[in-house]
């Protein structure tokens, strides 16, 4: 089975978030602008608890895609967990941190992606 492209997978790893109610997704599309990722995927949880429910169901629904995480970092925290799957990088916050990082100000120059356009059903082969 081959395996979904770096778009495709965004999106259904911010459907995964989505479902742990991450709120303020966005996607950013780095390609052409940075050599590490094609996409940031940036979530919020209002909770430690959440933080990590949030970042536990991204991993379940990487591994159901064939990714296994890179790396993560900040779970024990649960502040800011980051998700490296390789060409997808998922960032979940607590919204404080969110906001004192602000990485979509840091990365204002990529494209955000229409998260749910890029899903299986919506994809045209």
């Amino acid at each position: 089975m081959k395996r979904p492209d770096a778009l495709v997978r965004a999106a259904r790893l911010a459907e995964a978030a989505f479902d742990r109610k991450a709120e303020g997704l966005v996607a950013l599309d780095l390609r052409g602008l940075a050599s590490f990722a094609d996409v940031f995927l940036l979530a919020t949880g209002r909770s430690t608890r959440q933080v990590r429910s949030i970042a536990d169901a991204v991993q379940e629904a990487a591994l159901a895609l064939g990714d296994k995480p890179l790396g993560i970092e900040g779970y024990q925290e649960g502040r800011w967990v980051l998700l490296d799957l390789g060409d997808v990088i998922v960032h979940v916050f607590q919204p404080e941190i969110r906001r004192h990082y602000d990485l979509e100000r840091l990365w204002s120059e990529a494209p955000v992606l229409e998260l749910f356009d890029a899903s299986p059903e919506r994809v045209t082969q």
